[in-house]
């Protein structure tokens, strides 16, 4: 199965080249195939605060939701051209393998099993999580070891489900998972006691709990986290200058909060003697051609969705979530740019 996956990735990629070898090529079929349809099709989930979920007006708000802006902005310099298309835990793979979407960027882990056999790879992190527990206050749970014996409610086919299995088996304790794809009835069954306890990223039980209100007291997320989650934005592989746009769509946003450039002081650095801001705004050298674009698919990022920073403090400093790990580097995070140069 895991082959058939990779030999239909590879047939899409060499259909999408096809199809745009008559047409002045980028170096990249995923781009091309995007410019020829004037949108890029990004994977998300659409139901989950602070990621990917629609306002009161409809508009797909989150930091998920964001990176597809930010790379849609890169590819086809207008951030109305990207088009989300909502995946579940189960088809997020087949989608992006088929070609349905052209990245994914769906709270996804990155791992090796993912990376080694899918046919695919990610190419940045934009959420550093761990999986953890929600529990009832009432409950007089502290912490994760006092569940044994516990029903837990989870998602089918995500990395929480072996996250959970595996942390109760090294612990010899016992646990029933209840297992629910839909997450609006995954979270009711949880609050309606059919399970002890509801687990999956720290970040999306804390939005969760968030969103109860006043009753969100009634919930205590448990300290304990039990495994690492990056969560990453996948895209297929056999496509390298596509890989190249996405990942450093990252990294010239967080070279831009390293600089304090942001969406609403980014024209202030035109006239900068600094040669990095100088080559990150396309004002010196050639490093959009690098990647097919030209010089100002940086600026027109930071312009449209703003640096790494901005992102977090719209989408996910609402939720009551502190950036911690997450944030960059020389405020003690992991977000880490190499040079553009």
């Amino acid at each position: 199965m895991r082959g058939s996956f990779r030999a239909a990735a590879l047939m899409v990629l060499a259909c999408v080249a096809g199809g745009a070898a008559h047409a002045q090529g980028s170096g990249s079929a995923t781009l091309d195939a995007a410019k020829a349809r004037g949108q890029v099709l990004c994977g998300i989930a659409g139901t989950v605060p602070g990621f990917s979920l629609p306002d009161s007006q409809g508009v797909m708000r989150g930091l998920d939701a964001d990176t597809c802006r930010a790379v849609t902005v890169a590819a086809l310099g207008d951030v109305s051209k990207v088009r989300f298309v909502p995946t579940t835990t189960q088809n997020r793979f087949t989608a992006l393998q088929s070609g349905e979407v052209d990245l994914l960027s769906r709270s996804t882990t990155w791992t090796l099993g993912r990376e080694g056999n899918l046919g695919l790879e990610f190419a940045w992190v934009n959420y550093y999580d761990g999986t953890g527990f929600l529990v009832k206050t009432a409950s007089g749970v502290k912490a994760a070891k006092d569940m044994d014996g516990a029903t837990v409610c989870v998602a089918p086919g995500s990395t929480t489900e072996l996250a959970v299995a595996d942390y109760f088996r090294l612990h010899n304790m016992k646990f029933t998972p209840i297992l629910i794809q839909d997450l609006t009835e995954l979270q009711g069954a949880f609050l309606s006691g059919r399970c002890d306890a509801y687990s999956t990223d720290a970040s999306a039980l804390a939005t969760f709990r968030f969103t109860q209100g006043d009753k969100a007291s009634d919930l205590l997320l448990l300290p304990d986290i039990i495994s690492k989650e990056p969560l990453g934005v996948m895209v297929r592989k056999g496509d390298d200058k596509w890989f190249d746009l996405v990942r450093w769509t990252f990294a010239a946003m967080i070279t831009a909060e390293e600089k304090g450039i942001s969406s609403q002081n980014i024209d202030t650095f035109m006239d900068s003697k600094d040669p990095d801001i100088r080559r990150l705004l396309g004002l010196e050298g050639e490093m959009g051609k690098a990647l097919g674009l030209d010089t100002k698919w940086a600026y027109n990022v930071i312009k449209a969705v703003g640096n790494i920073g901005e992102m977090w403090d719209r989408d996910i400093t609402p939720m009551g979530v502190p950036r911690g790990i997450n944030n960059i580097w020389t405020k003690g995070g992991l977000q880490y740019a190499p040079p553009i140069r």
